[in-house]
Order: C-alpha cells, then structure tokens, then sequence
C-alpha cells in the first residue's frame, strides 16, 4: 500500500500514472481533492489543493507520475527517486528500508567543527556516493569533524556542480539515489564524521522545473539573479513554504543528517510577518529535541548581519552559523595580491587585523565594490568566533574563476601554509576545500551536462561572455557542456603520496591535531584574539598561542611573549627571547606557544 499525495490547487483533475500492460505503459487513476492527506479528507473550494490516492499493489519501486487537467505526466515535486532523471517518472522510495547502524551517534554540534567541502561528482573519479565511502578514513586522518557535501538534489544531467537543481526530495541518480546517500551519512556516522548537506531552496534549475504547472512555487513580486523570486509570502506561499520546511526536516529525519548548510538566503525574499528562516529555526529546533541530536542550520548569507544568527526570540534568524566571505576575502588578497573585482576593500594587512578580530571588513561602512555601506558588527557580549563558518578555498571561491585554478596554481606552498595557519587558530569554525589538504594542483571547474541544447548553448555563451569581460580570452575558458572538464575538475588522489604534496598534508594534519588538543585555540570569545601587524606580517595572538608570519620579500622581525616556544613551524622562524621577538623569513609561518 502506498499513499500517493499532491499539492496542486489550482487543477480541477489530477490523474495518478501507474505501470501497466497499455500500449504507453501506464494506466490512468483519478485523484480525490482532501484537505488534509494525512486524514484524508474532502476538500472545500477553500482547502489548500491537496489531491490524494492509497494503491494497495503500490510501493518501494513503484514509478508513478501525475498529470493535471489532461496534461502530460510530470514527477512529483516531492519526489524521493528519479532514476532517470529529471524528466521521466517518479519512483516511490521507502526510507524505513535501510538499515541504519548508527544508534550509537549522538550528533555533532557544527560550531567549531572542522569542516570538509567536498562535491560527489569529482571527490572521486567514480563521482558516486558509495565511491566517496572508500576516501572517509583520509579525512578521518585529516582530522575533520564534519563532511559537508555539496548540492545532491536531482538535477539535469549526469553532471554538474548541484546548484541547479530541480528535483529537491530526491539525490541524484548519478550519485547513486536515496539509498546511497544513506549508506555515505550511516559510514561517516559510523567513523565519527559528522554530514552537513548543502540546501538551495533560493532559485530552481531551468531544464525539468515543472513546479509552476503545480502550484504558485513562485512569483514576480519579487525578482532574484535567477529571475521570479520562490514564493515566500504571495498567494498561495503557505504551501511553497511547507514544501521547503518538509524538505529540510526530511534530510534530517529521514536521512540523519546533521547539519543543512543553506544556499543564499539572502535570495530568500520574503516579506512575511514572521521570516522563513525564523520559521524553520524553529521546527528544527523542535525536532531536535525531539530525537535528542543535535542540528545545525548554517546560512550562506551576503548581508553581513550577525542577526542571521541571533535566537529567533530575540528577533534574529535563528541560525547556528553562518558564512563569512570576508575572511576569506581577506586572506586571500593578502596571501595572493589580488585586489580586483569584490577584493578591492581587501588586501592589506589591517584589513586582515580586522576580521581576524571582528569578523566583517564591511560591518556598516561603505563597500566599494557594491557602491553602499553594508552589513553590521558582531557584538562580543553576543556572538561568538564559531558561529561564523570561514575558508580559504571553497567551490565558489575556486570554481567561480574563470578556469577554475586553485592558489596552489600560483602561490607558493609556504603561503598556502600561512593561509592555513590563519584558518586553522582562528576563533572562528574553518572549512577546508576537497584536496586543499595536501595543495591539490587539480582545478575545480564550471561544468554541466544541460539536456536542451539550447540552454547548455546559452550557457556556454554566457560564460564565455562574462569572463571576457574580465579580460580572459574566450578560449581560455573551459566549455563547461564538455566532459574534460568535469574530468580534469576530479581529485587526483596520487598527489597526496608525492613529496611536496605529502609535506602540506602532514602540516594540515599537525595544524588541526593542534586546534583540537588546546583550549585556547578552542575559545571562540571575541576577546580571546589581538593581532598585531606590519606591511608583510602578521601576528595572531590566541591565549598561549600566537601565529606569526611573514609574506614580505625580507625577512620581518616580529614580537612575540616572552618564553614563546614554536610548536609548528614552516619555512625559517628564530626566536629572539631576551627581545621578545621572532625573526620570520620570507613565505615563512609557525604556530608558538608560551612555554610554562
């Protein structure tokens, strides 16, 4: 027996598409209007449009799709299983069936976790979820707390990063579908790894987006970089936001995943008296509670509002962390010199001072690059270091480049080693790039594999256009239809056994055994942290810790406390007690700590 549900309230006929003998295959069964499809009840023309059918011979592998008003039958929007992609049937899915071998996983609080970004489709050349289980003990080595996986919901195609897709109830058939994505969260569960799971609910793909054939999923009162804005707070919103709301308390429920890190919220328009992430805080809240783990909720936000993670009851947005780009702006524009595009507020070392101690370069004064003053500070009596998630790579930072190269391309190791230091003694919850560990020279890539040719057509146009604007040769920039590119994006996973790579993998590795051990470097209070800084160095003071380096051409005579011992150390650092300072050389950085 299955229960088959719909919202679709605004068709006047919904038909069920079940398997049969018919010359197409399928046979046709009427819906029945409810109010409620859990109860079952007749509907009203004031009901919210839920149509519902039981099918006693109906279950776990049963395709089925829906067609409204004699239309042609579409997946469901809230389909689990879509093993031929985007356009074809559903297929039911019944999630009891597995197995789970983790009762004895108490959950992961995300703040102050280290984080581990990776994307399925090119952590392995396999690109698959069970493939991925085969490279768990590295990061367990590595000394990661939390795997967060890119986008897995069902999009167009074979291949491509996640951020379009369309099918958000369902984990990409490529990657292996639901059942897969169980086995990966059970042997992370299983090896002491925490899962975060990458959320878009801001825009949709445009190749098998069927939603507005269903339903107000989204409207022109508002509008977004990816067009009509998803409804939030129009006619009709109340379903959209259930949708959304059911989705994300599915992952965890259904698929024990620990932590949902949500794309873009600031794309979530929504003018409603009580926002939808306030909402959601709330009902995850709840289910926490409810099944005694905990479960983060991380917000990828551009505002630069410490309110995002402020408690819902005191008017913020009730998220455990959030994304804080101006860290990694500042690191990397320091590390790397460049200051063009959105770098151009960053760079130099008081910059760096700044965030390291405040979190924001913009926190309510003026954003050259947005021409507006922007963001709000953080307040120390407050907030605190770990609710703010930062990198020094991560799949935009890298992959929004116009080929895609990391800073291994062009920085040298001893300041791919500074930048890790920084990260890795901050106050703040860091978050490593797949292959990043080890100085990875493989690049990370804009790759799709779009169905419609015009769309991938247009795609390809328009990435070609808009790196040519900044001055890259179109022939520079990879077609991202190709599946080179996808292939040349994949980790290389016999670099980690080559001498230079092996080196910066054994310091990414001491960096955190280190982070983990001291509480000092576990304090996350504001107060905690003072910089000191010239042209070319740094120097970070955390309790008995304090990290030096030096990215100048000459060496930097930097101070340091008294009875400083190095505890990590890359490239050439000479302490000088009696004047309380170390002589750092060039692309040189260690980790000291004051001696009892």
């Amino acid at each position: 027996m299955h229960e088959f549900t719909v919202w679709a309230p605004a068709a006047s006929r919904v038909m069920l598409h079940l398997p049969a003998a018919d010359p197409d295959g399928y046979r046709r069964e009427p819906m029945r209007r409810v109010a409620d499809p859990a109860l079952g009840q007749e509907a009203t023309p004031d009901t919210d449009g839920w149509w519902h059918l039981a099918v006693p011979e109906a279950g776990h592998g049963t395709d089925y799709a829906f067609a409204l008003d004699g239309g042609d039958p579409r997946p469901d929007p809230r389909s689990a299983w879509q093993p031929e992609g985007v356009h074809r049937h559903s297929r039911v899915f019944d999630a009891s069936r597995h197995a789970w071998g983790d009762a004895g996983w108490k959950g992961l609080d995300c703040r102050g976790a280290v984080f581990y970004e990776l994307h399925i489709g090119t952590f392995t050349p396999e690109g698959t979820l069970d493939a991925a289980i085969g490279r768990l003990d590295h990061l367990v080595r590595l000394g990661v707390q939390m795997v967060e996986l890119l986008p897995v919901a069902e999009f167009s195609g074979e291949r491509g990063w996640g951020y379009d897709g369309v099918g958000l109830y369902a984990v990409h058939h490529a990657y292996g579908g639901p059942e897969a994505l169980a086995r990966f969260v059970d042997a992370a569960h299983g090896k002491g790894l925490g899962v975060c799971l990458d959320a878009v609910y801001n825009h949709l793909g445009p190749d098998g987006n069927y939603l507005r054939e269903f339903g107000p999923y989204f409207t022109d009162a508002h509008t977004t970089p990816w067009g009509d804005a998803v409804n939030l707070d129009d006619d009709g919103s109340h379903g959209v936001r259930s949708w959304i709301i059911d989705n994300a308390l599915r992952w965890f429920r259904d698929f024990h995943i620990d932590c949902l890190r949500l794309d873009a919220v600031h794309a979530l328009v929504d003018a409603s008296p009580r926002h939808l992430l306030a909402e959601l805080s709330d009902r995850v809240a709840a289910l926490s509670a409810q099944i005694g783990r905990p479960l983060g909720l991380v917000a990828e936000s551009d505002l630069n509002d410490p309110s995002m993670v402020d408690p819902v009851v005191n008017g913020g947005r009730g998220m455990t962390g959030q994304w804080d780009d101006d860290v990694h702006h500042s690191i990397h524009a320091f590390i790397t010199g460049e200051t063009q595009g959105y770098y151009c507020d960053f760079g130099t070392s008081s910059v760096l001072a700044r965030v390291l101690t405040e979190a924001f370069r913009h926190a309510g004064d003026y954003s050259t690059f947005r021409g507006k003053h922007w963001g709000a500070p953080v307040s120390p009596d407050r907030h605190r270091g770990h609710q703010f998630i930062i990198a020094t790579q991560n799949h935009d930072q890298v992959g929004n480049r116009a080929t895609g190269d990391r800073p291994s391309a062009t920085v040298s190791p001893g300041r791919l080693a500074a930048s890790a230091a920084l990260m890795l003694t901050s106050i703040y919850t860091p978050m490593l790039f797949m292959g990043e560990e080890w100085g990875a020279r493989t690049p990370w890539q804009f790759f799709t594999a779009f169905e419609n040719p015009e769309l991938a057509e247009a795609v390809r146009k328009g990435r070609r256009a808009e790196f040519g604007s900044h001055g890259w040769a179109p022939e520079e920039v990879p077609d991202p239809q190709a599946l080179s590119t996808r292939d040349d994006s994949v980790l290389n996973w016999a670099e980690p056994e080559q001498e230079a790579h092996a080196a910066m993998l054994t310091w990414y590795r001491d960096l955190i055994a280190l982070r983990s051990a001291s509480p000092d470097l576990l304090d996350d209070s504001f107060d905690s942290v003072s910089v000191q800084y010239g042209d070319a160095w740094i120097a970070m003071r955390r309790g008995s810790f304090t990290t030096v380096l030096n990215i100048g051409a000459e060496p930097a005579r930097v101070p340091v406390p008294a009875g400083s011992a190095a505890r990590l150390t890359w490239g050439s650092v000479v302490l000088d007690d009696d004047e309380e300072t170390a002589l750092v050389s060039p692309d040189s950085v260690a980790v000291l700590q004051v001696r009892d």
